[in-house]
C-alpha cells in the first residue's frame, strides 16, 4: 500500500516537473523515447496542429522497453504517429540514443545532416520529464529556443493511463534525484528545486521510492 503522504508527496513532485510552457510553433517537434506511448500522440497531435512541419522521434531501448518495444523507442514512436495521421515523409527517427543527453545531441545531429534550420524546439516528454528535459536542451543545445510539453492530463490520470502506481512514483523520484545532481556533472542546467519539494523528495527515498536512483 502507498500511504496517503506518499501520494501527497509524489503530487508536489509531479508539480515542480512541470514547466508549464505554452505550445507554440517552432521548427521542430522532438519526441523524447521512452515506455509512454502518450508522448508519440502528444507529438503527433502538435504536428497535426500546425505547430511544426517536422518530427524527430528519439530513443533506443532500455531495461523498461526491451519488450513492450522490440523495435526501439524511436520506431514504435513513429508508427503511432503515422496511425494518428502524420506523414511518413514528416517523422525522422534516431534510434541510437539511450538516455536524454544522447536523445538531445542525438537529434541534433540528425537535423543538421537533414539540413533542416532549427531556431526553436517543441520538446515533448512524459509530464514529469519536462524540467529534465528542458534542462538537458538547454545545456546540449544552446542558441535554439526550447518550450517544453507533454500530454496535458493531471498526475492522477496519468497514475491511471500507466497501470504501475510505484513505477510512476518512482520515476518522478529519479527524474528529481537528476535535478539536484547532474547540473554539477555537466549534464543539464541548474534547476533550483524549493525546499517543499526536496522535503516530499527526501520522504519518498525514505519510504523505498527507490528502483531509479542513480549511486
Amino acid at each position: 500500500m502507498i500511504s496517503a503522504r506518499s501520494w501527497s508527496d509524489a503530487r508536489q513532485v509531479w508539480d515542480h516537473h512541470l514547466m508549464h510552457h505554452t505550445p507554440r510553433p517552432c521548427s521542430v517537434i522532438v519526441g523524447l523515447g521512452s515506455h509512454d506511448l502518450g508522448v508519440a500522440d502528444a507529438a503527433a497531435g502538435f504536428h497535426l496542429r500546425g505547430l511544426a512541419p517536422v518530427i524527430v522521434f528519439t530513443g533506443s531501448t532500455s531495461p523498461t522497453t526491451r519488450e513492450l518495444m522490440p523495435r526501439g523507442e524511436a520506431v514504435h514512436y513513429r508508427e503511432r504517429a503515422v496511425e494518428l495521421g502524420v506523414p511518413e515523409s514528416a517523422v525522422l527517427v534516431e534510434a541510437e540514443a539511450r538516455n536524454t543527453g544522447e536523445n538531445v545531441r542525438f537529434s541534433r545531429a540528425l537535423l543538421e545532416e537533414a539540413g533542416v534550420d532549427v531556431s526553436s524546439v517543441l520538446l515533448v516528454s512524459k509530464p514529469y520529464e519536462e524540467r529534465r528535459a528542458y534542462a538537458t536542451a538547454r545545456k546540449l543545445w544552446p542558441g535554439v529556443e526550447i518550450v517544453s510539453a507533454s500530454s496535458p492530463m493531471t498526475f492522477e490520470e496519468y497514475v491511471a493511463s500507466i497501470g504501475d502506481d510505484r513505477m510512476v512514483i518512482d520515476m518522478l523520484v529519479g527524474a528529481l534525484q537528476r535535478l539536484l545532481v547532474y547540473p554539477a556533472r555537466g549534464f543539464m542546467t541548474e534547476q533550483p528545486v524549493p525546499e517543499a519539494v526536496a522535503g516530499a523528495y527526501e520522504r519518498l527515498v525514505g519510504a523505498g521510492f527507490t528502483s531509479r536512483l542513480i549511486r
